[in-house]
């Protein structure tokens, strides 16, 4: 079972390297309980785990909030036996006490949030009282997604891999301030004219055939100047969502405005009030540091600030009322799309060489439904592919997307660079359970130059540059592996030895 362990690995930031000899498990009067504003963030490329952190600490949360991304980020939660996976939504839903804020930096698409809400309508059927907007968060509209398909599309070879979610088109029209925003919504006749006007100039700039256009470009050309999104997200049947014109499209937002108009509200008042009642806020990201916009591996990264910069500007927050950072890191490395990846062992074909290591664990078996090479075998004694196990045992498929991660060794230098950015005050290491059974585990440790290999790269450094991350090699260190199932240990203490040693050498690494 790939869950995320719950107590047994979070090492709190603070020992100097070589001073790591034992665990210091949670304390019920330490700054794991005490904080009043905690901040949950990626310290990867994304789907370190994230959601089911946050839907654990929501539980005593007062507000929890997002502050960037939109629709391209997401996690599937298991509610009283019912599967609710939120692309919008903070996790904080779930808690019926807890009220929950779309924050300023957000890139919100409205049918989106709305079908999420009539998601919960038999858990909570009073959700949507319990979710606010702020008035300056952008509108993500149909036609932002049209235009994401096809740039994406035109990008050819160069393809960045986004989710085609729009969000790249909504914080453009951002930054040349001809967006829309919830504040709109409260003035609907001028927000009619301001809809019209920005599909008009999506239009014209997007919407003319272009000579050496693909047929699904075409396509999207065409339904974008007819703005008929029903047909664009479903040329068959057109039952995927959509409008089949503007006018339709208005009085969908003229509806919309009538629903959220007591839910829309000045967040930094909002968050603000909040604060000081002592109430306790948790605040969630989207994606993760390596996609963010300025310090990720541009310019595959998405179109906002994943990292703690991001919350401030995102939710209208000074830095000192931040009291605590979580960050969460997997105990190996994925990505989705493309860009360099030092410690890359799989990629989304399952087409690469990948590295052999003797599997120890229980037999096991996973059904692949149309996978070309049948089900995915482990037998004890045997010779497995890791990258392939850490995909397939560890469900390593989009919440999004629904497509295959890249997968690889768990990368220290990301992670330090990572912690650097951010601040990290404890990390949160998920999906130890699917390493099960390797007898060895290797850890990359350092950078190396590939034309200059005798030298080390600078603790914490990070290159800015493809080329040159692509001309990383990784110094890797090699820890003894377990067989002993992980998934239900929830102290420290219950792990196997093997297993605390893993971690106890992952903390001493990121210092």
């Amino acid at each position: 079972m790939a869950e995320q362990v719950r107590g047994n690995a979070s090492a709190r930031r603070g020992s100097k390297s070589g001073e790591v000899d034992s665990y210091r498990e949670p304390s019920k009067h330490g700054a794991e309980d005490a904080w009043r504003f905690c901040v949950v963030l990626g310290a990867q490329w994304g789907d370190e785990g994230k959601g089911k952190l946050v839907d654990i600490m929501a539980q005593e949360a007062q507000l929890c909030a997002r502050f960037n991304g939109g629709a391209n980020a997401g996690h599937t939660l298991l509610v009283e036996g019912q599967k609710y996976a939120f692309h919008l939504l903070p996790c904080g839903i779930i808690n019926k006490s807890c009220k929950n804020l779309i924050g300023n930096g957000v890139a919100c698409h409205l049918p989106t949030l709305m079908k999420e809400l009539d998601a919960l309508k038999d858990f909570d059927p009073r959700a949507v009282e319990r979710v606010f907007i702020s008035t300056r968060t952008h509108i993500l509209i149909d036609s932002h997604q049209l235009i994401d398909g096809i740039l994406e599309a035109e990008a050819s070879s160069n393809s960045i891999g986004t989710t085609k979610r729009g969000i790249g088109p909504c914080y453009a029209s951002k930054s040349i301030r001809n967006g829309l925003r919830f504040g709109d919504l409260l003035h609907i006749d001028r927000f009619e004219e301001k809809l019209r006007e920005l599909v008009r100039w999506s239009q014209k700039r997007y919407g003319e055939p272009m000579e050496n256009d693909s047929p699904s470009q075409l396509l999207l050309r065409q339904c974008l100047r007819n703005y008929d999104t029903r047909q664009a997200f479903d040329p068959e049947n057109g039952a995927k969502g959509g409008v089949g014109s503007i006018d339709e499209e208005v009085a969908r937002y003229r509806e919309f405005a009538r629903i959220l108009r007591e839910q829309i509200v000045d967040s930094v008042t909002f968050m603000h009030e909040d604060i000081g009642r002592g109430s306790r806020v948790l605040v969630e990201g989207a994606n993760a540091a390596l996609l963010d916009i300025d310090f990720g591996t541009y310019p595959f990264v998405t179109s906002s600030n994943t990292t703690i910069g991001g919350v401030c500007t995102g939710l209208g927050v000074p830095p000192r009322v931040i009291d605590y950072v979580v960050g969460v890191v997997k105990a190996y490395t994925t990505r989705v799309g493309r860009g360099p990846f030092p410690t890359e062992l799989q990629n989304e074909a399952q087409d690469l060489d990948d590295f052999m290591e003797p599997y120890l664990g229980p037999e096991k078996r996973m059904e692949r439904k149309g996978h070309a090479r049948g089900p995915f075998v482990l037998s004890t004694g045997n010779l497995v592919k890791v990258g392939e196990m850490l995909q397939e045992i560890g469900a390593e498929y989009g919440t999004t997307t629904g497509r295959r991660r890249r997968c690889g060794w768990l990368d220290i230098p990301l992670v330090k660079y990572s912690s650097m950015l951010n601040g990290f005050d404890s990390i949160c290491i998920t999906k130890l359970d699917v390493l099960t059974g390797l007898k060895q585990i290797r850890v990359a440790v350092a950078y190396r130059n590939a034309n200059m290999t005798e030298v080390r790269l600078p603790s914490g450094y990070f290159p800015s540059h493809l080329r040159d991350l692509e001309n990383v090699v990784c110094e890797y260190e090699t820890l003894d592996g377990w067989t002993e199932d992980v998934s239900g240990c929830r102290r420290f203490q219950d792990l196997p030895r093997a297993a605390q040693r893993y971690v106890l050498r992952v903390q001493e690494l990121i210092g």
